[in-house]
């Protein structure tokens, strides 16, 4: 394991120290909340937790969990979640987020909105000052062109995300678009503008949505927000 992995994992495994016996969680998808994955399925193991069941955000996820022998339930089921955990691919101090990078962009909103406490897991690497960079968008299939041209009024240049020259596909089957809009100075005005075009199922500005990081580096693992001082 190298360095930047390592802190992934020491991040995971202290945002499972929030789980308590007897909650309902989302398993995020991506290679940090993979971790946290294995975290809880030990723990359930050796029996410090109990009574726990979660929703997978992705299929992979899902398998993953089954494997690890972790109780399962849907929204359906259990529309609200007590605890969220999940990665990002920028984070800002102030808790605003990109996410989809991972490709599982709608499901991890609509886990994120449906959980009382969501909580992001990234290496310091992730942190920012502000949001910059690729948004993930996900697009029904039909009339996706268009989505890439109404990127381009809002200032930002689209790519469809491929993989052997075929379009990637969501759990959901969908399209997934990466736009670069660099620096995002004003992410809420941006959001509600994709929010309201019809055929963009999901953007990945995570606003107002985390309650809690931890982000892990070389001095160790620090919360956001900071605990205050005794």
């Amino acid at each position: 394991m190298n360095e930047i992995e390592g802190w992934k994992a020491l991040a995971a495994v202290q945002a499972v120290g929030c789980i308590v016996s007897g909650m309902t969680v989302g398993l995020g998808h991506g290679t940090t909340a993979r971790y946290a994955v294995l975290e809880l399925a030990a723990r359930l193991r050796a029996g410090s937790l109990t009574d726990i069941r979660a929703v997978p955000c992705s299929y992979a996820v899902e398998r993953l969990a089954r494997q690890e022998r972790i109780p399962l339930t849907t929204l359906e089921d259990t529309p609200t979640l007590d605890l969220t955990i999940d990665g990002a691919d920028v984070l800002t101090p102030t808790l605003q987020a990109i996410k989809g990078g991972g490709g599982a962009l709608l499901r991890e909103k609509i886990v994120a909105q449906a959980t009382l406490r969501e909580i992001l897991v990234v290496d310091a690497t992730k942190l920012a000052p502000v949001l910059h960079g690729k948004v993930p968008l996900e697009v029904l299939p039909f009339g996706w062109r268009t989505q890439i041209e109404y990127c381009a009024s809002l200032g930002g240049r689209a790519v469809r995300r491929e993989k052997d020259d075929k379009a990637v596909l969501t759990d959901q089957g969908n399209y997934l678009l990466d736009v670069d809009f660099g620096p995002l100075d004003d992410a809420p005005a941006l959001a509600a503008a994709l929010q309201e075009r019809a055929g963009i199922l999901a953007h990945g500005l995570f606003l107002d949505l985390v309650h809690e990081a931890f982000v892990a580096g070389a001095d160790g693992v620090r919360t956001y927000p900071p605990t205050p001082l005794p």
